[in-house]
């Protein structure tokens, strides 16, 4: 059973899967975002983007998605794994786009509990925008808010990653989940 469960968490373009992939190629054990495979499923159905044409869909295909990757996770024999996103970033957003969203999310990240959060802070210098990441740079400002207020309202301590290259932050990581 995975001991510790840490999650990565940040705006778009904040670094979030180089550093997974780079975790992961240093021999630890990480859980993948799924937002693109839903995006990209949705796309193969004729819908550009889910998340702006259905949010609550989305939304449930994430939870949905993300509890099973934390259960999966549990019945790993390992020390600890790593999640790029975690369930609450799902609250988050719909906050973001000010919509509502069934008490069962809310269940979700009550349930489903992380033991280290790190937020990685907007970073300009990285921002990039393509066909599943359409989100200006003021947006992932305003989203970074809402996730930091999202996991805080749900007791987490966010341990925010300062910028540097890749290994840097990895090392940040790593030290601070002993």
């Amino acid at each position: 059973m995975a001991k510790k469960k840490i999650v990565i968490i940040g705006g778009p373009s904040t670094g979030k899967t180089t550093i997974i992939e780079y975790l992961e190629l240093i021999g630890e054990n990480c859980l993948h975002e799924i937002s693109r495979q839903v995006t990209l499923e949705a796309q193969q159905q004729g819908i550009d983007q889910l998340f702006l044409e259905d949010p609550l869909l989305f939304s449930q295909k994430l939870i949905d998605g993300r509890i099973k990757q934390y259960t999966d996770a549990t019945k790993m024999s390992t020390s600890r794994i790593f999640f790029d996103r975690g369930i609450p970033d799902v609250i988050a957003y719909m906050n973001y786009i000010n919509k509502s969203y069934p008490a069962e999310f809310m269940t979700a990240c009550e349930k489903y509990r992380y033991d280290h959060v790190f937020l990685l802070p907007p970073w300009e210098d990285i921002h990039k925008t393509d066909n599943e990441r359409y989100e200006s740079f003021d947006q992932a400002l305003r989203i970074h808010h809402h996730l930091y207020e999202a996991y805080n309202n749900f007791g987490y301590h966010c341990t925010e990653v300062p910028f540097g290259n890749i290994k840097e932050r990895s090392d940040f990581i790593l030290q601070n989940v002993l």
